[in-house]
């Protein structure tokens, strides 16, 4: 205390002032250490991409295309996607009895009939077999003991629980019967 006493006003000041700036420097020290070698040591900072993809379709494209086959396309793909995939519609496709908008599912097949083509039970009057999973509601409609109610019925079928894989499964449907799938059998695909 005696050498505080033997300084001025402004050497006292000073002295305050040092020993404040070395309070400041042992608390900060370490941090500062702290931060400068972390950053010499550790290795830079590698973020991983991740790489975001679209869910896959896969769809059996059959019938008069040109490389009929499994083909696995984006989610949200077309009938028409699907037949391009597979080169295209052959001299023969009939590509009008094929609804080229509709939407595929995974597990889908597309049928591309030959013109002239009909099913067994049509075969006589010229008929053209129905696709259950790419036709609109007013080609359902078409169909014997299909109305536009049933038709509407088994588009929204479709889109809620996906492709048909078999004509039994339109049993589901209210409205069709036993006795309805025995006149659509040749006339849908699938069968």
């Amino acid at each position: 205390m005696d050498l505080l006493a033997a300084l001025t006003p402004a050497q006292r000041r000073l002295l305050a002032a040092a020993l404040v700036l070395v309070g400041v420097l042992v608390l900060a020290a370490p941090r500062l250490v702290h931060r400068g070698g972390s950053r010499a040591l550790a290795p830079p900072l590698r973020v991983a991409r991740t790489v975001r993809t679209a869910p896959r379709l896969v769809v059996d494209v059959a019938g008069a295309v040109r490389r009929p086959g499994l083909y696995r396309l984006a989610s949200g793909a077309r009938v028409d996607d699907a037949v391009a995939a597979a080169g295209g519609g052959t001299a023969h496709a009939d590509l009008t009895a094929v609804n080229l908008a509709a939407p595929l599912s995974d597990g889908e097949q597309v049928l591309v009939p030959a013109r002239g083509a009909a099913g067994a039970a049509g075969a006589s009057v010229g008929t053209t077999i129905v696709d259950l999973n790419s036709a609109t509601a007013e080609q359902l409609d078409t169909l014997p003991g299909i109305g536009p109610s049933t038709a509407a019925k088994i588009v929204a079928y479709r889109q809620q629980h996906g492709a048909f894989h078999s004509l039994a499964e339109l049993d589901a449907i209210s409205g069709i019967g036993p006795a309805k799938l025995a006149e659509l059998k040749g006339l849908v695909s699938p069968p």
